[in-house]
C-alpha cells in the first residue's frame, strides 16, 4: 500500500499555490482598481475648470459600478456549475481590454452649460464604465472561487479582503508620492494597461485552479455551513447603513480640505488611502487597533471635528490636513470594525460585499449628488458626523446612563441657545462674540464624558447636534454671511460689522472684497477703487498701469476668472475688457448690487464668456490682446490645467504683438511662481516676479505674488527695471508641468520650504 504521506504533501503544495495565486490577483485586481481613479480622474479635470467637485463626482461613480459589480459577482455565484462562472468572467475581462488603453470617448470633448455632474457620471460611463466593471466584480467573486476550492482556510476568507484593501491602500499612496511625480499620463496608462493584461493571466489560473478541484468540495451556496444563521433584513439595513456613513465622509472630508489646496490626487488619495486602511485594518484576525479602542476614541475625534469646523480655515495646513484626516480615520474604523463585528459565514460573503457596496453608494449619492444641490453650504460633512454616532452600538451596552433629568436640561439648554436667533437679545450677542468659545467647551464636555464612560449614544448624538447647530446659527465672529453654492463650490458673501465691507470667500480664502462705507460712515465714491489683490499699487495693478503706459493709449485685455468683479473697475473708458468665467452663480454674484457693485457701476454691459477657460479662450482670434489677467482659483485650489505649458502656449497665441500674460500665484500651501516661470521658459518668454506684503490686511488689501510673462523686456515697459519686480530664470531642476504632468507635492513642499527660510 502506498503511504499517505506523499498525498498530504501534495495537497499542502497545492493549498500554498492557491493561497498564493489567489492573493495576487487579489491584490493585483485592488492595485489596478484604485490607481485608475486618480489617474482618469485627472485626464478629465480640465473638462471642467480642475473643481474638486469632479473627484466627488467620479467617486459617486465608482462606488455606484462597485456595487454593479459586486451584485454581478453574486449573482454569478448563485451558478452551481464551476465551468460557467470562470468562462464569463474571463470573457468579460477580455472584452474590456479590448477598450484600452484608457481615454476620454469621443463626442465627450466640451461640457454642457448645465448638468455638469451627469454629463460626468456619462464621460466615465462610456470611457472607462466596462473595464471598470469588470475590476470591480474580482474582490468578492475571487473570494468566493477561493472557497470552494476548498483550502484549509476557505471557511473565513475575509482576510483577502484586507489583502485586497492592502494593494488599494498602496495603490492610492504610491500615486501622488512615486507615479505622478515621475511618469507623464501617457506613460501612467501604459503602465496600467499592462497591469490589466498580467491580471488576466492571473484570473485565469485562479480559474484554473478552482475547475481542477475535487468536486465533492464545490458546494452550492448555502450548503456545508447548516448551522450558520440567515442575515436578517434589520441586520443588512445595519450594514449598508455602517458602510454608507463612512463612505459619505470620505467624500465630504475630501471637498472640505482639498477645496483650499489643489484639486489634484494628492488631495483625493489621501483621505481614500486612509479609507482603504481602516478595512485592512478591521479585518485582520487580530486588529492591530483594538475595536473597542476606536470606540472609546470616536467621541474624541467627533469633538475634535466640532472644533475645527467652529474655527473655521485660518488654521495651518499641518492642523487642517492632520485634523481632519486623523478624526474622519478614527471615525472610520468604528464603523467598520462595527462591520467587521456583524459580518456573516463565507456562505453569505457576496451577499455582504452587496450590502456594503451598495451603502457606500448611498453615502457617495449623499455628500457627492444631493448634498450639493440641496444645501446652500457644506452641511454634509456635520450631518454626516452627526449620524456616526448612530453608528455606535447602543451606549447601554457599553456605558452607564444618566439620570432621566439629563433630556429636561438638554431641551432647556436647547432653547435657550436657540430661541434668540429668532427673538434677539443681549443671550445672542453673547454666544455670537463667544461662539467657538461656547463650542470648544462643549467639545472638551463630549471628551471628558467619553473618557469618564459616561456618554451614550443618543446622549452623545444630542450634544453633537446641539454644537452643530450653534455653528449653524452664528456662523461668523465679523459681520453677516450669505451662502452661494453651485457645481463649482460654495462663496460666502461676509458683511462685516456696519455694513463697511463686502468681502467674497470661497472656502477659506478671500476672493475679492469692496468698501461701501467710509470709515466715517459715509458712502464711498460712485466708481469703487479695487481693494484685496487687485488695488492700483499691486501687484497685479502695477502691472496695468505698466501696460497702458507701454501702449501709450488704451489697452484690450482679456481676464480670465471674475471673482467679485473688482477688475472691472481697473478699466478705463475706451478700453475693450473680456472675461472669461466657468462659474455662472459667480457672476450672478457679482452683478447683484447687493453683494458688490464693481460689475453695476463700472462695466454694466459686462457679458463673461461662461466656460472653462482652456476651451473657451482658445477660440478667441489669436494676437489681439495686450494683456491676459490669469486669475482662476477656487479657495487657494489651483485649475493646473490653466498653469501648464500648453495653456501658456494658448496664452502667447492671443497676445498682441507686444503684449504680456498677468498671473495671480499668491497662494497659501503651494508655490507656484516657479511653475509660472517654468512654463513661461518652455514658450520662449521672460518672467518677471511681484512678491510685497501690504501691511493693510485691516483695510482689505492684501499680499500679492504675480508673475508677468513675455517675449521680451521692452513688452513690460517699467517693470523691466523696477526694482520691486525680479526678472527670474527658470529652475533647471525643476520639470515643467504640462498637462501630460504636475507635480503638486513638489509645489507643497516649496511652499513649506520657503516659509522655514
Amino acid at each position: 500500500m502506498n503511504s499517505p504521506l506523499p498525498a498530504t504533501a501534495d495537497q499542502a503544495s497545492r493549498n500554498r499555490l492557491v493561497l498564493v495565486v489567489y492573493t495576487a490577483a487579489i491584490f493585483t485586481s485592488a492595485l489596478l482598481l484604485f490607481s485608475v481613479q486618480p489617474l482618469f480622474t485627472k485626464m478629465v479635470l480640465p473638462r471642467l475648470g480642475g473643481s474638486p467637485a469632479v473627484w466627488s463626482v467620479a467617486m459617486v461613480f465608482f462606488q455606484s459600478l462597485l456595487l454593479g459589480g459586486y451584485a454581478y459577482a453574486h449573482f454569478l455565484m448563485q451558478i452551481r456549475n464551476r465551468v460557467i462562472p470562470v468562462v464569463i468572467h474571463l470573457a468579460l475581462l477580455a472584452i474590456a481590454l479590448l477598450t484600452l488603453p484608457l481615454s476620454i470617448a469621443a463626442g465627450w470633448g466640451e461640457p454642457p452649460a448645465s448638468g455638469y455632474a451627469f454629463w460626468l457620471l456619462g464621460l466615465f460611463v462610456v470611457s472607462i464604465g466596462l473595464p471598470f466593471f469588470a475590476l470591480a466584480a474580482n474582490n468578492p467573486l475571487l473570494q468566493a472561487w477561493f472557497v470552494r476550492t476548498g483550502h484549509p482556510q476557505g471557511h473565513d476568507p475575509y482576510f483577502l479582503y484586507a489583502s485586497s484593501n492592502i494593494g488599494s491602500f498602496l495603490a492610492l499612496l504610491s500615486y501622488p508620492v512615486l507615479l505622478e511625480p515621475m511618469f507623464s499620463l501617457r506613460t501612467q496608462n501604459i503602465i496600467w494597461t499592462s497591469g490589466y493584461g498580467l491580471l488576466i493571466l492571473l484570473i485565469a489560473g485562479c480559474g484554473a485552479l478552482l475547475l481542477k478541484s475535487p468536486a465533492f468540495v464545490v458546494a452550492a451556496p448555502g450548503e456545508g455551513e447548516i448551522d450558520a444563521p440567515t442575515p436578517t433584513w434589520a441586520l443588512r439595513a445595519r450594514w449598508i447603513f455602517l458602510a454608507a456613513v463612512p463612505s459619505g465622509l470620505l467624500i465630504a472630508v475630501t471637498a472640505h480640505i482639498s477645496t483650499d489646496i489643489a484639486s489634484a490626487p494628492l488631495l483625493w488619495v489621501m483621505p481614500l488611502s486612509l479609507y482603504l486602511l481602516t478595512w485592512v485594518l478591521v479585518f485582520q484576525s487580530r486588529p492591530l487597533l483594538p475595536h473597542k479602542w476606536m470606540l472609546a476614541a470616536q467621541p474624541v475625534a467627533i469633538a475634535v471635528v466640532i472644533v475645527l469646523l467652529a474655527i473655521g480655515g485660518e488654521q495651518n495646513l499641518l492642523l487642517t490636513l492632520g485634523g481632519n484626516l486623523v478624526c474622519f480615520f478614527v471615525i472610520a474604523m468604528a464603523c467598520h470594525g462595527e462591520l467587521a463585528r456583524a459580518r456573516p459565514a463565507a456562505t453569505y460573503l457576496t451577499g455582504y460585499y452587496v450590502a456594503l457596496s451598495f451603502g457606500g453608494m448611498v453615502g457617495g449619492l449623499f455628500a457627492g449628488l444631493i448634498a450639493p444641490f440641496t444645501f446652500s453650504w457644506i452641511a454634509e460633512y456635520p450631518i454626516l458626523i452627526a449620524l456616526a454616532v448612530l453608528c455606535r452600538p447602543r451606549g447601554e451596552e457599553l456605558f452607564p446612563s444618566w439620570s432621566r433629568g439629563y433630556w429636561a436640561l438638554l431641551a432647556a439648554a436647547a432653547v435657550a441657545l436657540l430661541a434668540p436667533v429668532w427673538m434677539g437679545g443681549s443671550l445672542f450677542t453673547w454666544l455670537d462674540a463667544n461662539r467657538v468659545n461656547v463650542i470648544k467647551a462643549m467639545g472638551i464636555l463630549i471628551m471628558i464624558l467619553a473618557v469618564l464612560g459616561k456618554i451614550s449614544r443618543p446622549k452623545l448624538l444630542a450634544i453633537v447636534v446641539l454644537a452643530l447647530v450653534m455653528i449653524r446659527a452664528y456662523p461668523s465672529d465679523d459681520g453677516r454671511v450669505e451662502t452661494v453654492r453651485s457645481f463649482f463650490g460654495v462663496h460666502k458673501i461676509v458683511v462685516t460689522t456696519n455694513n463697511q465691507y463686502h468681502v467674497l470667500m470661497h472656502g477659506t480664502t478671500i476672493h475679492g472684497a469692496e468698501k461701501f462705507l467710509n470709515d466715517d460712515g459715509t458712502p464711498v465714491a460712485a466708481r469703487p477703487e479695487p481693494i484685496s489683490y487687485y488695488y492700483k499699487d499691486g501687484g497685479i495693478g502695477q502691472a496695468i498701469a505698466a501696460i497702458r503706459a507701454r501702449k501709450g493709449g488704451p489697452i484690450r485685455v482679456a481676464v480670465i476668472g471674475l471673482g467679485s468683479g473688482s477688475l472691472a473697475c481697473a478699466s478705463q473708458p475706451g478700453e475693450d475688457w473680456k472675461f472669461f468665467e466657468i462659474d455662472q452663480s459667480m457672476v450672478d454674484t457679482a452683478r447683484d448690487p447687493k453683494y458688490f457693485t464693481y460689475i453695476s457701476k463700472c462695466e454694466p454691459d459686462m457679458k463673461p464668456v461662461i466656460g472653462d477657460a482652456r476651451l473657451t479662450f482658445a477660440k478667441e482670434p489669436n494676437g489681439v490682446y495686450d494683456m491676459i489677467i490669469v486669475d482662476a482659483y477656487s479657495s487657494d485650489a489651483i485649475p493646473i490645467h490653466l498653469a501648464t505649458e500648453e495653456a501658456m502656449e494658448i496664452y502667447k497665441e492671443k497676445l498682441a504683438p507686444q503684449g504680456a500674460v498677468v498671473m495671480h500665484v499668491s497662494n497659501r500651501h503651494l508655490e507656484l511662481a516657479s511653475v509660472v516661470v517654468g512654463i513661461a521658459d518652455a514658450n520662449d518668454m521672460k518672467s518677471w516676479v511681484f512678491s510685497e506684503d501690504s501691511g493693510r490686511d485691516n483695510e482689505y488689501i492684501f499680499s500679492t505674488n504675480v508673475v508677468v510673462s513675455a517675449r521680451d523686456a521692452a513688452d513690460v515697459g517699467s517693470i523691466a527695471s523696477s526694482d520691486k519686480w525680479a526678472l527670474t530664470e527658470a529652475e533647471d531642476n525643476q520639470r515643467v508641468w504640462t498637462d501630460d504632468y504636475s507635480n503638486v507635492l513638489g509645489a507643497v513642499w516649496r511652499r513649506l520650504r520657503d516659509c522655514d527660510n
